[in-house]
């Protein structure tokens, strides 16, 4: 009899039928023995849950237990939720059905948990990689990512959706996953372990390959879902409530919500200038222009900010696409970011608004 734990893999899906074989087959090569997965369609309109029914009877003579869930279109954390209370695995794993998982992912994460001290390991966190197609946003989300996981600590805030484990028990004690909440339902469970006492390690040997993140607007949009999310969980997990290490996975996010008001101001100040022009005095000794070359500075902050840093990492890293010249390619780069700007300074309005009328999973202000 094996003394290696049974872990459950689960993935949760809507509108993912292309994706679906993929993910399964790969989930189910994994060396690790015990194993049962666990997919749930969350109220897709396409062929996603008859491909997963079909799947799973396709492979009805495997080793590995396999069970398929149908909900209505009620979220992912719901989805991981009805997939935590069917796991019977001591491990219960969480990746998404664009992510494909190497062989040994499982057995990677096993191998991490190994405390330290006095640590209690609730969950360990792998390394996700962002392949790369033709396009621009595929190659930057890539570099932005791999620049992420370069600097990120063995203990972690984080046990990121995509490459997960965690132990069921720990995460039934803190709740598990709640239906109301929207996005961001990795970053808010781990934060509830993490307050319960636990430790959460990053094992980079854990890898899963994430499919191409390609186009501009589907960039742009789950930037902005994240900023709104995030507002949930500052107001939820202020800094001085929360216990563990901070958080280590925001990165060039940061600097990115600079961006969009630097940019902003910059282009204020030389209006005025620009309005007074033909000039009727000499124009070094108008306000105007004192205004306007404060602004060129901000300018130059930006652009040393495209250097520096997180996002200097991502410029230096991104290499000209064949027929595109260096100039273009770092104009369209500054472009994205500036909308990459833009999307999180949307998202973070969402947020306060679902703060002020309790949606999407923020606490009321007034009881």
């Amino acid at each position: 009899m094996s003394d290696k734990p049974l872990v459950t893999v689960t993935v949760c899906a809507r509108n993912g039928a292309h994706w679906v074989e993929d993910c399964l087959n790969a989930i189910h090569a994994q060396t690790h023995r015990p194993l049962q997965i666990i997919a749930v369609n969350d109220g897709s309109t396409d062929s996603t849950g008859s491909l997963m029914d079909a799947w799973m009877e396709s492979n009805s003579d495997s080793d590995v237990s396999i069970s398929v869930l149908h909900q209505d279109a009620i979220g992912l954390s719901a989805g991981r939720m009805a997939a935590l209370n069917h796991a019977q695995g001591e491990w219960v794993a969480i990746t998404d059905i664009d992510v494909r998982p190497e062989q040994d992912w499982i057995e990677q994460l096993l191998l991490a948990n190994v405390p330290v001290g006095e640590e209690t390991i609730v969950a360990v966190t792998g390394r996700t990689i962002f392949q790369t197609h033709t396009d621009l946003v595929s190659r930057f989300r890539a570099v932005e990512i791999a620049s992420k996981y370069r600097s990120r600590p063995r203990r972690t805030s984080l046990a990121n959706g995509p490459c997960s484990m965690f132990k069921r028990q720990a995460l039934l004690d803190v709740g598990g996953f709640d239906p109301k909440w929207y996005h961001a339902e990795d970053m808010e469970v781990s934060l509830r372990l993490l307050n319960a006492g636990g430790s959460i390690v990053y094992a980079p040997d854990a890898l899963v390959a994430h499919v191409p993140e390609v186009g501009v607007r589907r960039f742009l949009h789950k930037r902005r879902r994240d900023a709104r999310a995030h507002v949930r969980i500052v107001r939820h997990y202020p800094s001085r409530q929360r216990s563990g290490p901070g958080f280590d996975f925001i990165g060039s996010a940061s600097i990115a919500l600079s961006i969009f008001p630097i940019t902003l101001l910059m282009l204020l100040s030389i209006i005025p200038l620009l309005m007074t022009y033909p000039f009727e005095q000499s124009w070094t000794e108008m306000w105007q222009t004192q205004l306007a070359l404060g602004g060129f500075m901000l300018g130059a902050l930006v652009e040393l900010m495209f250097w520096r840093g997180p996002l200097g990492v991502i410029t230096r890293s991104m290499k000209s696409d064949a027929g595109k010249s260096s100039i273009l390619l770092a104009i369209s780069v500054r472009i994205l970011i500036l909308r990459w700007s833009i999307a999180l300074w949307q998202g973070l309005l969402l947020g306060c608004l679902d703060a002020m009328f309790a949606r999407n999973g923020h606490k009321r202000l007034f009881r």
